[in-house]
C-alpha cells in the first residue's frame, strides 16, 4: 500500500496542533475524512503514529522520530517547483567550459564576470585546452562550449555553431636584451624584419594550426622565413621563453596583461594581423545554462564591437 504527500502534511498538522478537530479546521477540511487518511497513512507504513483518547491525541515514539523526516521530506517537495522554474530559466546548474590559454589573458574574465553576475546559481567547470581538443570534447559531449581560435574543421562543421566575440591583433613579446638591440621606445611599433634573426617561439601546429598560420603568413608576407626556436602549448611557457632570452614570439595584443619580468611587448608596424576567439557549442544540445552563457557572450561581443567603433 502507497501513500501521498497529502496524508504527510495530515500527519504534521494533526502532530502539531495534537487536537483532530483543530487540524481539521486548519486543513480546510471535516475531522471524519482527516482520521481516515491518518490511518490510512499509519496501515500503508505499517505502524501507529498517534496514542489517540477521548481526551487527547499524543505522537506515539515512532510519530516522534518519524516527524523531522517528514518536514524534511515536504520541505523538499515543495522546493521542487522554484527548482524547476530556476533550471528552465537556467539559474542554476553546471556549465562545463574550455578555452584556449589565449583567452586567459583577455575575454575569459570578463565574459566569467558577466555571467557570474547574472547567473550566480551556475557552478563553471573550467579547463583549459587547445582548440583541436575542445572540437573532441565538444564532439563527445565532456564540454558544454569552448572558447576557441577558429577555424572548425570540416568535419565538425556541420554539429557546432560558432559565435566571433573578439579580434585583436598580434604585438611581439621579446625579452629586455633583444628590445635593446630593436632599439626605439616602450610603444614603438616594430617591423618583423628588426626581429628576423631571433629564433621564433610559437604553438605547435598540430596542436593549434589556425594560430600558427596566422603567424607564418605574417612572416611569409613580409618576405621573411623564421627560424623557429621552441615550441611551447601554452601561452604562459611561451612567454616564460622570451623573458628567458630564448626567442621571441608574437601573441594576441591582450597578453600585454600577463607582465613578465624581462618581457616587453611592442607593436608591430604596417598592416597588423589579427587573431580572433569565439565560442563554439554543439547545435542540438544548448539547454536553458548554456544559452544564459551564450546570451551574455554575445552581449560581450557587441559591447566590444561598438567600443572598437
Amino acid at each position: 500500500m502507497s501513500f501521498d504527500l497529502r496524508q504527510l502534511r495530515y500527519f504534521v498538522a494533526v502532530a502539531e496542533e495534537c487536537h483532530f478537530g483543530r487540524a481539521a479546521l486548519r486543513l480546510s477540511m471535516t475531522q471524519p475524512p482527516l482520521s481516515q487518511q491518518i490511518r490510512a497513512l499509519e496501515e500503508a507504513l505499517g505502524a501507529p503514529l498517534f496514542l489517540r483518547t477521548k481526551r487527547s491525541v499524543e505522537l506515539t515514539p515512532v510519530g516522534r522520530d518519524l516527524l523531522p523526516e517528514v518536514r524534511r521530506l515536504l520541505a523538499a517537495a515543495d522546493g521542487l517547483q522554484p527548482m524547476a522554474q530556476s533550471l528552465a530559466r537556467g539559474e542554476v546548474g553546471v556549465l562545463s567550459l574550455a578555452f584556449v590559454s589565449t583567452a586567459d589573458y583577455g575575454v575569459l574574465p570578463p565574459l566569467l564576470q558577466r555571467f557570474s553576475e547574472r547567473y550566480p546559481g551556475v557552478r563553471l567547470q573550467l579547463t583549459e585546452a587547445t582548440s583541436d581538443v575542445q572540437f573532441e570534447e565538444l564532439w563527445a559531449g565532456r564540454v558544454d562550449a569552448g572558447l576557441i581560435i577558429p577555424p572548425l574543421p570540416a568535419r565538425f562543421a556541420n554539429h557546432l555553431e560558432y559565435l566571433p566575440i573578439a579580434r585583436e591583433p598580434l604585438v611581439v613579446a621579446m625579452s629586455e636584451a633583444q628590445a635593446r638591440l630593436v632599439g626605439g621606445r616602450e610603444n614603438d611599433a616594430v617591423t618583423l624584419h628588426e626581429i628576423a634573426a631571433a629564433p621564433l617561439i610559437v604553438f605547435p601546429r598540430r596542436l593549434a594550426p589556425a594560430f600558427y598560420d596566422i603567424i607564418m603568413d605574417c612572416f611569409g608576407a613580409a618576405g621573411i622565413t623564421p627560424y623557429i626556436g621552441q615550441e611551447a602549448i601554452q601561452m604562459q611557457t611561451i612567454v616564460s621563453l622570451v623573458s628567458a632570452g630564448m626567442g621571441v614570439a608574437l601573441v594576441p595584443q591582450s597578453l600585454r596583461n600577463l607582465r613578465r619580468t624581462g618581457v616587453v611587448y611592442r607593436p608591430l608596424q604596417a598592416a597588423l594581423p589579427v587573431v580572433e576567439t569565439g565560442l563554439v557549442w554543439r547545435r542540438a544540445d544548448a539547454g536553458p545554462v548554456l544559452q544564459g552563457f551564450i546570451a551574455a557572450a554575445r552581449a560581450y561581443a557587441q559591447e566590444r564591437a561598438a567600443a572598437i567603433d
